[in-house]
């Protein structure tokens, strides 16, 4: 039923749109960047440089991004008076101007439940027939199986190497995002693995929201008690809220900062980067891209 309804709600989207004043081709294709979000500026510079990686690597391509979140969409609108559409107004858009071949890719580490959201969107879009694109495919997120989360691992070691390299006393702690009771969680105790498979007991990799908790990864730091110094970092694709508050909020009794000093770690450096901001995630972004864009 879920399936049905996004698809009225396209027919009814497309039938209300503005017919496109350029006649329609075949060979008008257009990539959909879609992200959950977010509403601070400095952080919205990770999507931008997989945006830019896109569109430097498909210049013969229409280049679209979308967030999933109203809430953040309208605040960005209300205080910055910009834009933003949401994955069904942009995949209507490009549909009403001709686009005849669209591939859409997230920005989620993880296929979740925002992930399935957007499954389901595509879905409705290929339902419709003569009303809809010859071609719209979904790309996997980041993290799809084990080989990606080896690949993501060498990534991390490499995006930390300054710190674990020089100092042997020290680890990195991580934090996604999760989805609670959802069987793509288990990709990070995956990629904990790989990490642990590379670097054994130098990156600890937890969620804000499932698991691996924060209770996790303390009782994986007391059993290393060589490790003294802890650097701490979002594994999500912008340094957004969850990074800049349950992370590293100094005025949260409950952020991992605060209860990682509790638990006796005094020498914390907090690392407030959003993954989508490392050039070797977008090359991965764009792999993934290629891999879609090319494969049967």
């Amino acid at each position: 039923m879920t399936k049905f309804f996004s698809a009225l709600l396209l027919v009814l989207m497309l039938a209300f749109s503005s017919y496109a004043d350029e006649p329609e081709s075949n060979d008008k294709r257009a990539i959909l960047i879609v992200s959950f979000g977010t509403s601070m500026p400095e952080a919205r510079k990770a999507i931008d440089n997989l945006f830019d990686a896109a569109k430097n690597n498909f210049p013969d391509y229409e280049i679209k991004l979308a967030f999933t979140s109203n809430i953040i969409r309208r605040k960005i609108a209300r205080e910055e008076n910009l834009n933003i559409q949401n994955p069904v107004q942009a995949l209507a858009e490009l549909n009403d101007s001709g686009f005849k071949k669209v591939y859409v890719i997230p920005t989620h580490i993880i296929p979740g439940e925002e992930y399935d959201e957007i499954k389901n969107v595509v879905e409705a879009f290929r339902t419709l027939s003569k009303y809809g694109f010859k071609e719209i495919k979904l790309a996997r997120p980041f993290l799809n199986n084990y080989k990606d989360c080896e690949a993501m691992a060498e990534i991390l070691i490499s995006r930390f190497k300054d710190f674990l390299e020089k100092n042997s006393d020290t680890a990195v702690i991580l934090m996604g995002h999760g989805t609670p009771e959802h069987p793509a969680n288990a990709l990070y105790a995956l990629l904990q693995l790989a990490l642990n498979n590379k670097m054994p007991n130098r990156i600890f990799l937890g969620t804000v929201e499932s698991a691996p908790s924060i209770d996790d990864i303390l009782l994986g730091l007391k059993n290393n008690l060589d490790i003294k110094k802890l650097v701490l970092s979002p594994f999500m694709i912008v340094a957004g809220d969850h990074a800049n508050n349950d992370l590293a909020g100094e005025d949260d009794e409950e952020s991992w900062l605060n209860i990682l000093k509790k638990n006796g770690y005094a020498n914390i450096t907090t690392y407030l980067h959003g993954m989508g901001e490392d050039e070797k995630i977008a090359d991965m972004f764009i792999k993934k891209l290629n891999a879609l864009i090319n494969e049967d």
